[in-house]
This record gives structure tokens, sequence and C-alpha cells, in this order.
């Protein structure tokens, strides 16, 4: 049993798109040339199909001049008696024939494949039937040419040029063309044809009883066997007929949708219904010329002249009309129809027939078309020559080979398969056959042989006259016996794979294709189609096992005989290139007998020592380049399992990493709910732990705890903000809030912040602002303030003593800013971790110093601000020396806007007085200070809202009025209320603007 089809692939092959042209494209134009014609595709109806299949075969001359041929050659009882007995084989031969090819939607082509040939091996019947279609073109087209002489007195060489121009545009759209012309041609043909007969009849009683008299040349009034068996052999070339009928009938539908009955008998009709009216054809053309031999000498014709059609019918029409003008233009307009019906059937199959030899042997298909031309051509350049002088030579002689092939064929269908010898159905993909089959190659072969030797004398003349029994009866016996033998090993090299019963798409081409016109193909790991896999050359049969391939194949037969020829010791070389070289030898030196025929003796030998030389050199080179592929097979095959596992790490990775994100996602979402949870009693806490501290009656110890739990809730504040928005970051749920922003003002206020806070330890704060800096640029203004404080408020934590610089430069819509301080640096370890979450420096962890504040923080502002930088498009980096200080540089994208109008924030220029039932306008100190309050209390920090609120009063006389106004901003702060505390300031602030007036 041949192994199931599977997609386990040895190496994939890379697909590339394979885009047919028009010709090919378009199945009007190709109409399934190479494939199995679906079953979308049968959609004319059972008759019209048997028609087009009947009109062509039944209509063609040859069959007359076959007739007379045979009547002159050998007697009428002879030619008689063969022509029936043809007739009989070519019936029983030809219903197994039609009935599987209209079953499986198979041409010739593919049912030969299926029938015991294998892949490779209907290659060379596919020569064979090409060779028959363009000769029996040429020969039909020849009787058409004479025809246009006669009636139109045009040169043969022109009417063949006519004749075959004139077929071109009928046959290139297919079966849709045909079948309307054979359809349309019918009723006028038979007319034409039977008139004369009934004329003849009419005017001649007696001549049948006349006819069967006639002994032609060698006067043979009886049954001669050597005769009878040389008639017969003639005739039985019209065998491979069988073959155009078959190329028609894979159109009909199908048998369910129209009945056993109908179906059996459209299939009958259009296979071997031309069998009888072909007979009688035969006959008739006996007939006629034994009437063109049996005139005047005024009216008759010469010899050779009496197996020609066209005077054949010119003497019968000469019995119907009294004119020779109308009887000339009867006999050419019959000539003509007759001669198209039949050569368009021609031309089609030749264009078939050539389409799948090439496609095989090249692995390239220019399209049906293209075939058909040069078929045509080739039909063309024989016109030349006279063959139709030669045809009982070349009919004979071809019949050998015909009969043997479709003998073969016929075993098949009629023994093998009912036997269970042969698989049941037509198999003809590629991807499924073994590329040869013994069993029809090897019968073939064997009586094509046998059948010739026969033919040229090699067993007397008896067996000479009846070689075409000869190849039939050895066809039909030897084609069981290898079947027995051989237990069927060869017809399958995989089992069919189950596919989809819709139709289903090809991973080459990229069309849609029934499953019957697909197979599995583990080189692209998935679906082709049988076109796109006659095609493929860069596969080289990986979905089959290796001893299906036909050089494992020929090699192995070659061993096999050899091993019985050759001594043992030269048994291990066979398989190191000396059977390869035995092989093309054995096929190159009956090449060169010819010089010997002619005596040439030397130059024989010379040449064979020249071909021996080359074709080792052949199989040396061949070997060559099938190590070097054996080895780029291994090493792509090591390179793809290699892809195989990076791509299984990678998957692994994508899921580590979906598992990561969700975990990450889900502990967003903790700690959002978390935080939000937190922060409303921690509030409460800090709010009250503030307002106890200001109680003048609170002893010095609980001051003390007091001023440890503010500390520790204003850490766990500031910890939980930060979380939070580190939270945000990572679930991507922060969004940037882009407006024009006053970008100088915003950096003066954010200075003033920590020139306060610097300046309460003891440190220097500077701010150096380039000249060009734009007064607005788009960007979000509460984003940039974090970043910023978070970076300088750790240079003046961390800061000891020293300074600490703000610079900042605006290029080409790009800020830089830099903040360089005094403090101890950072090692190169801490470098490496500075903007991890939760990590703090050994500065951090140092304490803190009297008059210097603390050192503690969350970890969390450098994390935070270098997220934001990236979501901002930016970049921040770092530069450290211990001992010397630290450099952050923050390169921002921020484009320049036009100028804003004026706002509710605070300039520098003149205070105007209130109205009279306003308090005194704010100083601008006082603007400047609790803009500041603002911006701190914009990022939530309650502990820095309050030291500035405390500073602001210190710098208050005791009568100033707005002393009010900072107690009660310092009970919304303490109250963690820092919305209305930025309401509060804001409406402060409003009465410090300058009077607008109206556009």
């Amino acid at each position: 049993m041949p192994p199931p089809s599977t997609l386990e692939p040895t190496q994939h092959v890379i697909k590339i798109r394979r885009d047919y042209n028009a010709w090919v494209a378009s199945e009007t134009l190709e109409d399934y040339a190479l494939r199995f014609t679906p079953r979308s595709a049968r959609r004319w109806g059972a008759w019209r199909v048997a028609n087009t299949a009947f009109g062509g075969a039944a209509s063609f001359l040859v069959l007359e001049a076959v007739g007379a041929t045979l009547l002159v050659q050998y007697g009428f009882v002879n030619a008689a008696l063969a022509i029936l007995t043809t007739g009989l084989i070519i019936l029983v031969a030809g219903v197994p024939i039609s009935l599987y090819a209209a079953r499986y939607g198979v041409d010739m082509d593919l049912l030969t494949r299926g029938a015991g040939f294998g892949y490779l091996g209907s290659t060379l019947t596919s020569l064979i039937y090409a060779g028959f279609t363009f000769i029996f073109f040429a020969l039909e087209a020849a009787v058409m040419a004479y025809a246009l002489d006669m009636a139109f007195d045009i040169p043969p060489a022109w009417g063949y040029l006519i004749c075959a121009l004139v077929v071109l545009p009928l046959v290139t759209h297919g079966i849709r063309t045909l079948s309307r012309l054979q359809v349309w041609t019918q009723p006028l043909w038979l007319l034409l044809l039977i008139t004369p007969y009934v004329f003849v009849f009419a005017h001649h009683p007696g001549v049948l009883a006349e006819l069967a008299r006639y002994g032609g040349q060698a006067g043979l009034t009886h049954v001669d066997a050597q005769a009878f068996g040389a008639a017969l052999t003639v005739g039985m070339a019209l065998i491979t007929q069988m073959g155009e009928q078959a190329d028609y009938l894979r159109f009909m539908p199908e048998r369910a949708t129209l009945g056993r009955g109908r179906w059996l008998a459209a299939t009958l009709l259009g296979g071997v219904g031309w069998v009888v009216p072909g007979v009688l054809k035969m006959l008739g053309g006996a007939l006629l010329a034994w009437l063109a031999l049996s005139h005047d000498v005024t009216h008759g014709v010469a010899l050779e002249r009496a197996v020609d059609p066209n005077q054949l019918y010119l003497g019968a029409f000469e019995e119907v009309f009294s004119r020779d003008d109308l009887a000339v233009a009867a006999t050419a307009l019959l000539v003509l129809v007759s001669q198209l019906k039949i050569n368009v059937t021609n031309a089609y199959a030749g264009s078939l027939a050539w389409s799948n030899f090439f496609a095989r042997l090249t692995h390239s298909h220019p399209g049906r078309v293209v075939w058909l031309v040069f078929n045509i051509g080739i039909a063309l350049l024989l016109m030349e020559m006279d063959l139709f002088q030669a045809l009982g030579g070349v009919l004979g002689l071809y019949a050998n080979i015909a009969i043997s092939w479709f003998m073969a064929v016929v075993a098949d269908l009629l023994i093998n398969k009912p036997l269970g010898w042969s698989p049941k159905g037509i198999e003809c993909r590629r991807a499924h056959l073994h590329d040869l089959n013994p069993v029809g190659v090897g019968a073939m072969g064997l009586a094509s042989v046998v059948s010739i030797a026969a033919h040229l004398g090699a067993f007397g003349a008896l067996a000479q006259a009846w070689s075409a029994l000869i190849a039939l009866l050895t066809a039909l016996s030897v084609s069981p016996l290898i079947a027995w033998a051989t237990q069927g090993r060869f017809y399958l090299a995989r089992l069919p794979a189950q596919l989809p019963a819709h139709a289903c798409g090809c991973t080459v081409c990229a069309g849609t294709f029934e499953a019957e016109d697909m197979a599995l193909c583990p080189a692209y790991g998935g679906s082709i189609c049988s076109l796109c896999c006659t095609l493929d050359a860069r596969c080289q049969d990986r979905c089959k096992p290796p001893e299906a391939r036909w050089s494992v194949q020929g090699v192995r037969l070659l061993r096999w005989v050899l091993q019985r020829l050759l001594p043992r010791a030269l048994g291990p070389y066979l398989d190191k290139g000396l059977g390869d070289y035995l092989v093309l030898m054995l096929g190159v030196l009956p090449l060169l007998g010819g010089l010997l025929s002619l005596g040439a003796l030397k130059a024989f030998a010379a040449l064979s020592v020249l071909a021996g030389v080359g074709v080792w050199w052949l199989v040396l080179a061949q070997q060559s380049r099938r190590v070097a592929q054996e080895e780029a097979q291994r090493q792509t095959q090591a390179l793809q399992d290699e892809i195989a596992r990076h791509r299984q790490t990678d998957l692994a990775l994508q899921e580590a990493k979906r598992r990561a994100d969700a975990a990450n996602q889900a502990k967003s979402r903790y700690i959002t709910t978390i935080s939000h949870e937190m922060r409303t009693p921690l509030n409460a806490i800090l709010g009250y732990a503030q307002l106890l501290e200001e109680d003048a009656s609170m002893p010095a110890h609980r001051r003390h705890a007091l001023s440890v739990i503010h500390r520790g809730g204003d850490h766990l504040l500031s910890l939980i903000e930060g979380t939070l928005d580190l939270a945000r970051i990572e679930s991507g749920k922060l969004s940037l809030d882009v407006r024009p922003m006053r970008f100088v003002q915003s950096l003066r206020e954010i200075s003033q912040l920590f020139e306060l806070q610097a300046a309460a330890k003891g440190l220097g704060f500077r701010t150096l602002l380039d000249a060009g800096l734009p007064e607005a640029v788009r960007a979000d203004d509460k984003r940039l303030r974090q970043i910023l404080i978070n970076v300088l408020g750790n240079a003046v934590k961390f800061t000891r003593q020293g300074e600490v610089v703000l610079w900042v430069g605006y290029t080409r819509e790009m800020a830089r800013f830099e903040i360089r301080d005094t403090g101890p640096g950072m090692t190169r370890d801490e470098l490496a971790r500075v903007f991890e979450p939760f990590e703090r420096g050994a500065a951090a962890g140092a304490g803190p110093s009297e008059g210097q504040g603390t050192g503690s923080g969350t970890g969390l502002g450098l994390t935070i601000s270098r997220m934001l930088t990236d979501l901002m498009g930016g970049e921040l980096t770092v530069e450290s020396t211990p001992g010397v200080g630290t450099v952050f540089r923050l390169k921002l994208f921020l484009p320049s806007v036009a100028a804003l109008p004026a706002s509710t924030s605070p300039t520098p220029s003149p205070i105007l007085a209130p109205p009279p039932d306003q308090p005194p306008a704010l100083s601008v100190a006082l603007c400047s200070g609790l803009q500041a309050v603002r911006s701190a209390a914009a990022l939530g920090h309650v502990r820095g809202v309050l030291r500035l609120l405390e500073t602001l009063d210190t710098e208050l006389g005791p009568e100033d009025p707005h002393r009010p106004l900072l107690a009660q901003l310092r009970l919304l702060a303490r109250a963690c209320q820092l919305n209305a505390l930025d309401a509060a300031i804001q409406q402060a602030l409003s009465h410090a603007l300058p009077p607008t007036s109206s556009p």
C-alpha cells in the first residue's frame, strides 16, 4: 500500500506567487488543457457535447480515402472484411475510453496517466498523439487544398496556407466555438454527403454486385490472409481517433444530472457513435473509387487519382448534376465543410497533446494557443510533401504504435480495474502517481517492438501483414500479466488525501479549484492545484517516495538487467555512476548506428569515443550537482529547524509577555484602586496632624511625635502619588494635554519655587535662560512642570553645599534643559539603576543633617520623569562624577506658537489700585509667591504648599491686610482641599490684573 498523503515537510519551498499570462488564465482559451475538467465547466448540454464529438469524427474524408486505397490494393472482399473488422475493434475498444473520459472529466492524456502509464509514462504517448494530429491535419488539409485548386484554381501552396489559417480563430476559443461550428454545419454536411450516394444507387442499381467482383490491382476476389491482415493494419490506425473523442467527452455533464440512460446514450454517441458512419464512409469510398475506375477513358481518372476524395465525389456529383460546374461546386463545398469540421478537431486535440508533452518536459506552459499555432505550423510544413500518396505506408507503420498504446489503456480499463489490479477511478495528479508505471509502459513498449519488427518483415510475410493484430493481442495480454506480477504497486505513489468537497484555494497561484484538481503539497505546506503542481520544478517530488521517481526506477531496472549480464564485482559500481552511464550510452549508440549502414566505420568509432567521454562528463557533472544539492538541502533543513526553534521560542516569549502585560494591567488596576482608597484617610491624618502642630499648648514630646507622624504621612502621600502616576503611565491611561503654554513664565515660576527651598538650605540657585526662548510653546504644561520639579527637587534635596543651576536653551523647535548640581554624585552602578523604580542612591540613605532637611524619598521621581519624557517623545540622560556633582540633560520637541492673550497669570506689569469695595492690591512678590503655591498644589505636594505659605507669612508685616488670606489658604492645605486652595489663589490674583478694553 502506498503511504497516505501528509503535510509533514522535509524542506519547505519559498512560496512565489505564480501569475499566469492571459492565455493560460482565461479558461475560454485554455479549455483546461492540463487539468481535470471541473463540474462548473461542464455547462453544455449532453447532446451538444455528443454532437460536437460526433460531427468532427464522422466527417473527415480520409475515411473515404482509406476505403478507396484498400479497395485498389487488396480487392473488395479483403477491403470490406478489414473495414468491418476495424469498425468492430474500434467500437469495442472505444466504449471504455468514452465512459471513463466522460465520467471522470479527463482528456486522453490524463486518462492514459491513470490507466497504467504513470505521470511521465504518458509523455511519450502525448508525443505519439500529437504526431497523429498534425499528420492527419496535413492529410485533411491537403484534400481541402486540392478542392480549392479544383474549384478556384488556387495553387496548392496557397491553398495549404489558407486551410491552416482558417482553422486558427475557430480553435482558439475551444469547445465553445467548436460546438457551435458543428451544430451549424451538420445539416448541410449530411445533405451533401447523402445526396450523391442516392443518385449513384438510382443510376447504377447493380453497382454493389459489380463492386463485389472487383479484385483490385492483385486481382484478389477471395479472402486472402495476407491481404486481409495488411488491410486491417492500415484501417486500425484510425483507432487514435478515440483520443479526440475523449478530449470532447470530458465536458459531458455528470451522470447524476442527466439520468443513467440519457448520459450513457449521449456518451456512446459522442464516443463511438462515429464508428458506424465511419465504416459506411470507408465502404462508400471503395464504391466511389470503383465507379471512378470503371468510367470510360474520356471521363476516367488515373489509378493514383482514384483514391483522392475530390475526384471520388466529383464523379458522384456528376451523377447528380448534368453541368460540370455545378458538380465541381458541390464537390468543393462538401470537401471544404467536411475538412473544416475534422481539422478543427485535429488542431484542438493537437494543442492539448503538445501542452501536456511540453509542460512535463520543460515545466512551463505559455498557453494552449501557442501549441495550437505550433501544431498547425508543423502540419503546414508537412503539406509541402506528398503525404497523400504515401497514406497506406504511413498509416500502416503508425498503426502499430497507436494500437499498442490504446490496447494497453483498454486492457487496464477492461481487465485490470475489474480484477482489482488497478485502482478504481482515474488518478491523474502528479502528486499521487509514479513517474513510470511498468504496466502500461511495458505493455505498450513490448507490443510496439514486436509489432514493428513484424511489420518490417522480421517474422515473415504473414506476420508482416498481421502486425496490427500482433500489437493488439500483445498489449491486451502483457498489461494484465504485469499488473498481476506487480500487484498494482506502481499506480499510486501515495494515497490521495481527503480534501474538502467544496472548492479550495491553491497556495501557489491563489486560484480556487475543485477537490479533484487539488493535492496536498509538503514542499509548499498547503494545497496546490494540478497545473501549478505540473509546472513546478523546485519541489523535486518531495511528496512522493524516492522509488516513485523515474531516475530511481530506470536505474533499478537497468541494475536488475545488468546484474544478470555483468559480473557481480561490478554490481556496487552501478550505484556510483556506471548505471547512469550505461543508460545514456544505450540511447546514444543507436543514434550513431546509422553511420554503420553507410559504411563509415571509422567515423562511428571516433564519434563513439567522443560520445563516451561526453556522456561520462555529463554523469560526473550530474553527480556533482546532486551532491551539492543534497548538501544545500541539508544546510537549508538545518536552518529551517533553527528558524522553527526560534519561532517556538518567540511564541513562548510572546506568551510570557502577554501574561506579564496582563499581570501588569491587573497590578495597575489594583494600585489605582488602593491608592484612591488610601489617600482619603491619609489626607485626614495629615490635616489633623498639621492642625495639632499649631496648638501652642502641645507638650514638646507630643509635638515631636506629631512631627514624626507628619513626615511619615507626607512621605507615604508622595509614595502613593508617585505609584499612581507610574501605574497610569504603564497602563497607557495617561494622556498628554498638549496646548499652548507660557513657556518663559512657567520656567520663572518653577525657578522661584526652588529659589526659596535652596535658600532655606543655604544653597545657591541660578536660572540661565537663553535670549532666544519663545514666550509660548505647545506642550503639556502640567507634565513639563512635573518633570522639571522632580529633577530640580532631587538636585536641591541631595546637594549639601554649593549651588544648583538650571540652564534652558532653544534651537529649531527643540528645547534643551540642563540641571547641574554640586552634590555628592553617583557611582557607575548607581547611574545604571537611577531611573529604575524605588531605586535610591547612597546619598538618599545618608539621613538628614542639621539644617539641611531630609534625604528621604520614594525612589519614583526620576522613574516617572523618564517615562513622561519618553511619552512626550523626548530624551532624559544623566552624567555624574562622585564628589563633583551630577548633570541631568533633557531634550523635548516644543514647537513655538504666537504670543498668547492675557490670562489670569500674574505679570510683572504695574499693579493698579482696585476698586474701593475690594481689598488692597497684591504686591508683586506676593503674586509670585502665590503662583509658586499654585504650582506645588497642582502637583499634590501638600508639604511644599505649607512651607511656601509659611515663608510668605514671615515676609508679611504684622498688620498686613493679606494675613487672613494666608491663614485661609493654610487651613485649606491642611485639610488637603487643594482644588479649593487653587480657586482661592486664582480669585486673589485676579485683583492684580490691569483693566482690559473691549475689542
